[in-house]
């Protein structure tokens, strides 16, 4: 009687770090639209067949900006056929996954706590 072997997760966390990496070089090389050039890659999730991916970004500024934010996934999505391509060939993958992009709003939002912390830290230590 054989068992049903369980899904590679691990296949798929690692291939989505090399297509992270593949991503971030290919905004910095190949892609030329100022949209796309300004966004930093923050995590990739690939889908267990490897085909579909979906893919986190962060602005390098101006990440309050929901219009800079509008700008940037629609450069992005210009740029998707470009992009499809190089991570394929640079990565050695078979099949070209789809790249789904969206905006990181929970490292924002980690960010953001964290200056906080850092003023109440400020407050506390003047009161000494």
């Amino acid at each position: 009687m054989s068992e049903k072997k369980a899904p590679d997760t691990k296949r798929a966390t690692r291939v989505g770090a090399r297509i992270q990496q593949e991503l971030s070089l290919a905004l910095a090389e190949v892609v030329k639209d100022p949209g796309a050039r300004s966004v930093i890659i923050s995590l990739v999730r690939l889908s267990d067949d490897l085909r579909h991916a979906t893919v986190y970004v962060r602005l390098v500024s101006d990440g309050d900006d929901p219009a800079a934010r509008k700008k940037a996934l629609a450069g992005l999505t210009r740029a998707t056929g470009v992009l499809r391509r190089e991570v394929t060939e640079r990565a050695g993958l078979r099949f070209a996954p789809e790249l789904k992009f969206f905006y990181d709003e929970g490292q924002d939002a980690r960010t953001r706590i964290d200056e906080l912390l850092a003023e109440v830290d400020q407050e506390r230590k003047k009161k000494k």
